[in-house]
């Protein structure tokens, strides 16, 4: 039975008709919330899917499942999570295995997060049509036939906005001498538009500064998003030769970047969500509302307004309030909340526009400028 959004959901997160806040109030922690839940009758009604890394990898996974959890939790609702087996190494049968354990368990919407998951969300879509999947970091999909599925909402974010946000505001702190570590491997849309914007935003800065900025840039290591020695030595050695501070962008990678950080009093910018608090390294985060966009999907379902995404694309960004940096905890200095508020307004008037192309590989070294120079690192 269709469930109305409770009072507690609507006293803590706020949508307008046509924007997803990331910013929630602090009345409900999903940190307080039980990521493993236990039903009376063994059916669990929303469902999560997790990408590649750890649940509670503290961004792109556990950033999705908080949405799912302040939802189910505000409305009284059964949820579970389910990882595909095979952990970093899963195939697209894994992950359909995945999904149809929800669909079997009970789920009437299940989210699912990461591109990576297209194949299998296809086929699961197909198989399970009564069944609503929202797609996190996706896009619309379709049949053998061309049928646009219209029980898939493809949520995506304009990433590109919050990088560039990211690379402005350091240089204008002061740091001349960057980093960008991403997460798989440079296939990954997401990863690929933070990066880009991360070296334009860096490169304006730069410019009106009259300063030259270097930016030590890789995909190494990172292509299953996990922690490791080899992506910790590597770090490492940037920091060690002059490298001030790196965008620490995929996931459970941050462990390894915040780890060679603190060996070398560098610094790190996190990402997706405020990682502020999870390392003294991190000076600033680049934000996505996936909290919030997963929270907000999942009420178009119960409000039974799924119509208004199914079968379509929703791409989030500043002018929905959806991308950004956490001004309430970042640790710049010479960066000003005013500063930071004038570029927003910038972009939302429409006379900043950030590139929002996929350069993937060593293609970055196309944005190099008088101003930044970015070292491509295999």
């Amino acid at each position: 039975m269709k469930k109305f959004l409770a009072l507690l959901l609507a006293l803590t997160m706020v949508f307008a008709l046509s924007s997803v806040a990331f910013a929630a109030d602090d009345a409900v922690n999903p940190d307080d919330i039980e990521d493993n839940m236990t039903s009376e009758d063994n059916t669990y009604e929303v469902a999560f899917v997790t990408d590649v890394g750890q649940l509670k990898d503290k961004s792109f996974n556990q950033g999705t499942y908080d949405g799912v959890k302040l939802y189910a939790n505000a409305n009284g609702l059964d949820y579970k999570y389910y990882q595909p087996a095979n952990a970093d190494q899963a195939t697209d049968d894994d992950r359909i295995d995945a999904m149809q354990a929800a669909v079997d368990g009970g789920a009437e919407i299940v989210v699912c997060a990461g591109f990576l998951q297209e194949a299998a969300l296809k086929a699961a879509a197909i198989a399970n049509p009564d069944v609503n999947f929202v797609f996190i970091d996706g896009y619309p999909l379709s049949d053998d036939d061309g049928n646009v599925l219209a029980n898939v909402a493809g949520i995506s974010f304009k990433e590109e906005q919050s990088g560039y946000l990211a690379g402005y505001a350091v240089v204008k702190e002061g740091y001349t001498e960057l980093g960008f570590s991403g997460g798989g491997g440079g296939t990954n849309p997401a990863c690929c538009r933070y990066g880009y914007g991360y070296v334009q935003g860096a490169a304006a800065a730069a410019e009106e500064m009259e300063t030259k900025v270097n930016i030590n840039y890789t995909w190494s290591y990172g292509n299953q998003f996990a922690a490791s020695p080899e992506l910790q030595t590597l770090i490492n050695g940037w920091y060690e030769n002059g490298t001030e501070i790196v965008f620490a962008c995929g996931g459970s990678i941050f462990q390894s970047i915040t780890a060679a950080a603190a060996e070398n009093d560098g610094d790190v910018i996190g990402v997706d969500v405020d990682q502020s608090g999870d390392s003294d390294t991190v000076v600033t985060s680049a934000l996505k509302g996936l909290t919030s966009a997963t929270t907000w999907a999942i009420a178009k379902f119960y409000d039974d307004e799924w119509a208004d995404i199914g079968g379509t694309g929703t791409s989030l960004g500043v002018d929905d309030d959806s991308v950004g940096l956490p001004t309430a905890t970042w640790s710049l200095k010479n960066f000003s909340v005013e500063e930071y508020e004038d570029l927003l307004a910038a972009m939302k008037a429409g006379d900043l526009v950030v590139d929002d192309t996929v350069l993937t590989g060593g293609d970055i070294t196309q944005a190099n400028t008088d101003y930044v120079t970015v070292n491509y690192i295999e």
